[in-house]
């Protein structure tokens, strides 16, 4: 299998996490593409024809893409299960999309700068999606710190890794001050060997 991936993109670093984790890494090509939100960059259309990354070649079928699609998929092909059984799977599930839409929102702002000139940038827009952030990070820090202190699962990655991309494209924000227990959470979960084989240089 091959997977286009980008060594910045928190999608892509999901996916790669989960190999490293469920010991798939081996089974799978990593394929450098630099997507772009208004030109497909070097991710192949014929593959994904909306141009993102992650996308994932198989061997016995059509590419496959969206980070959650994607490991779902591999979650299959693996011993170590990173999606439990219902009905523990959905609660799984709804924090990993909280983690997503930190990483959505938190992209949107850094298009929102690197493809505007400063005076189109629409502060509006940039306190927005700010506020889906910092609304997220308030509620895992009130509701879900019981389900990251428990057994490994795809929720606990994407929390580790939306956190430490808000770190690296927005850390004038600080958010660590204001959720002093996400951010001890996040700083041992980042010590684990699949975080440190993907952090972004």
């Amino acid at each position: 299998m091959k997977l286009y991936y980008s060594p910045t993109s928190p999608f892509a670093r999901k996916v790669r996490v989960h190999l490293l984790e469920t010991g798939l890494d081996a089974r799978v090509e990593l394929v450098t593409a630099a997507a772009h939100p208004i030109e497909p960059g070097t991710m192949p259309p014929g593959l994904n024809p909306l141009g993102k990354v992650p996308c994932l070649v198989r061997d016995d079928g059509p590419a496959i893409y969206d980070s959650r699609v994607i490991t779902r998929y591999l979650d299959t092909l693996s011993d170590t299960k990173l999606y439990p059984l219902e009905p523990a799977l959905w609660e799984t599930l709804t924090l990993e999309a909280t983690a997503d839409g930190m990483m959505e929102a938190a992209l949107l702002i850094v298009f929102e700068h690197r493809l505007r000139t400063p005076e189109q940038i629409s502060q509006d827009w940039v306190a927005g999606q700010w506020a889906k952030v910092s609304r997220s990070l308030a509620a895992i820090e009130d509701q879900w710190m019981d389900h990251l202190s428990g057994p490994l699962d795809m929720a606990q990655v994407a929390v580790a890794i939306a956190c430490a991309y808000v770190d690296l494209r927005m850390a004038e924000r600080d958010w660590r001050k204001d959720h002093p227990q996400l951010s001890d959470w996040q700083t041992e979960f980042a010590r684990r060997d699949s975080m440190i084989l993907t952090q972004p240089q």
